[in-house]
This record gives structure tokens, C-alpha cells and sequence, in this order.
């Protein structure tokens, strides 16, 4: 199964694996709020809505992740 988004992205459902929120603020140890926040000033992850929920690939969030790796 492929989901397509309104950005064009094409995601494999079958082999992707998802994050939530809770789960994202549970590994970078912040407070929730903060990753709506970030969502509102466009700077979180990428973000998808599936049906009612909010979620994140791993790929993702792996991706936004290693661009703010401090040198």
C-alpha cells in the first residue's frame, strides 16, 4: 500500500515504520508541548495525518534529526 501526500511524497506503508508524538518527545526527552510548538513554527519533523493521528516515519525524523546535529 503507497500513501500519497499533497507534498507529492510517496510513502510504502508496508515497510515504514511510524512514530507518534508521544514516542518522538519520549526519545529526544522534551516536553510535548515543544513538538507542537515546533509543528506550528514549521520546524518540526514532517509530519503526517492518518485518519485522526498524528504521525511521523522514522525515516524522517531520522532525516530532520541528523540536520541539527551540532558539529
Amino acid at each position: 500500500m503507497s500513501i500519497s501526500t499533497q507534498n507529492s511524497r510517496h510513502i510504502d506503508s508496508d515497510t515504514t515504520q511510524w512514530l507518534s508524538p508521544t514516542e518522538i518527545c519520549s526519545e529526544l526527552q522534551i516536553p510535548l508541548q515543544t513538538f507542537y510548538q515546533w509543528r506550528a513554527k514549521g520546524i518540526g519533523p514532517h509530519a503526517y495525518r492518518i485518519g485522526r493521528h498524528l504521525r511521523v516515519s522514522k525515516a524522517d525524523f531520522e532525516a530532520w534529526l541528523s540536520l541539527r546535529s551540532d558539529p
